[in-house]
């Protein structure tokens, strides 16, 4: 073989059998492992762990890293460990008004980003864009393999293909964007929920790595929720497992955009705080979230009693999914997290009076929040689905 040949294999993402995705998931999520360790977790011999491992190395999936000593009698062990730098991952986050755009290596790894106002919110300008995107990065990247896109919304697959049912910010009903995009890149292209999205990036590459249940909460423009039970994140029936942003706090409450009284969404979300102390004739028209955030730091009573209620919200969200699921870990990210600067105190004692009473702490991991990451999930999506998981 040549270093030509060599150097296109390795550029090149091979059909996987079942073990030999297997094996990549597990070194992936659990970092390196000898050939022995993954022939027991998946349940295969021996021989057909060394056959499916010798492709894996053969295409720069993975590598053989030191010799360690292993066991009782000190018998030495070849570790395997994923190869971090020979595939990259094209991911991609959309808001209302911007794209978020990274590359990655094969175990999520950051090595590229870049940051766009999008040109419209149309389905056509947008997916001209990322291809546009996909073209700067490949000048860089000639392997990238797959593609994943993350964005508020429904998304749901229907008659086996992936749709956007409605996505508000976006204004988009209906649309297949995975199809629109995998046709234009030649590249195959999943896309999801981004909050689902980057609960399944945190379950193998972030603050719940190594966890079999996490759940994770987003605080911000909206409230979002992703679950982990037994290994996987839940989807639900109709893909929208994890909608907690209208769990009832307060019967005499506001109205929230849905007409309920006193439930989260009329409470937590970043519009809904200003909102709160505009109403009270503190805010006026021109006040944004930062603004309110600035008030409440400097002691505003008005404005500390508007994220006292959104922090009581937060708490009987966290609260409730502690006594309903008792996940191992519960991550809390968002653009909204300077909530917990300001209330924290009161989003803990929430959650104490809400949980079921325990000698345990609460499991509340608190990540700061940027814009990649959720990016960098939509990488993750494409490496889950290369290895169909």
């Amino acid at each position: 073989m040549t270093e030509h040949d060599a150097g296109a294999m390795m550029r090149t993402w091979p059909h996987l059998t079942g073990v030999e995705r297997g094996a990549l998931r597990e070194l992936l999520i659990h970092g390196p492992l000898p050939r022995a360790e993954l022939a027991r977790r998946l349940q295969v011999s021996r021989a057909s762990m060394t056959r499916a491992t010798r492709l894996l190395v053969e295409h720069s999936l993975i590598a053989e890293d030191e010799i360690t000593l292993r066991g009782a009698m000190g018998r030495p062990s070849e570790m395997l460990v994923v190869s971090d730098d020979a595939h990259h991952l094209l991911g991609i986050k959309l808001t209302g008004d911007a794209v978020f755009a990274v590359v990655t290596t094969l175990g999520a790894r950051l090595v590229a980003s870049i940051e766009e106002p999008l040109v419209s919110n149309s389905v056509e300008d947008t997916v001209d864009q990322i291809v546009r995107i996909h073209a700067r990065f490949s000048e860089t990247f000639d392997d990238i393999h797959a593609a994943g896109v993350c964005l508020a919304g429904d998304l749901a697959t229907v008659d086996g293909q992936q749709i956007v049912v409605a996505s508000f910010f976006l204004r988009w009903r209906d649309v297949p964007l995975a199809a629109l995009l995998s046709e234009r890149l030649g590249i195959p292209v999943t896309a999801d929920n981004d909050v689902r999205a980057l609960t399944a990036a945190e379950h193998w590459f972030g603050a719940g790595a190594g966890c079999d249940s996490l759940a994770l909460v987003t605080v911000g423009a909206g409230i979002g929720f992703g679950l982990v039970v037994d290994g996987r994140v839940v989807t639900g029936h109709n893909g929208r497992a994890g909608q907690l942003d209208h769990l009832l706090v307060d019967t005499t409450g506001p109205t929230c955009g849905l007409g309920h009284h006193g439930c989260a969404s009329a409470y937590l979300p970043s519009a809904c705080i200003v909102q709160a102390i505009a109403t009270a004739g503190e805010g006026g028209t021109d006040l944004d979230y930062d603004g309110a955030v600035a008030r409440a730091r400097a002691g505003d009573p008005i404005a500390l009693r508007a994220f006292g209620d959104a922090a009581r919200a937060l708490g009987i969200i966290i609260g409730t999914v502690l006594n309903g699921l008792d996940p191992e870990k519960i991550v809390l990210t968002g653009d909204g997290l300077a909530l917990m600067e300001l209330q924290g105190e009161t989003v803990m004692e929430t959650i104490e009076s809400t949980r079921v009473p325990s000698a345990l702490p609460a499991p509340l991991d608190v990540q700061p929040f940027e814009f990649t990451e959720w990016a960098r999930a939509g990488a993750v999506l494409a490496i889950r689905s290369l290895l169909r998981f």
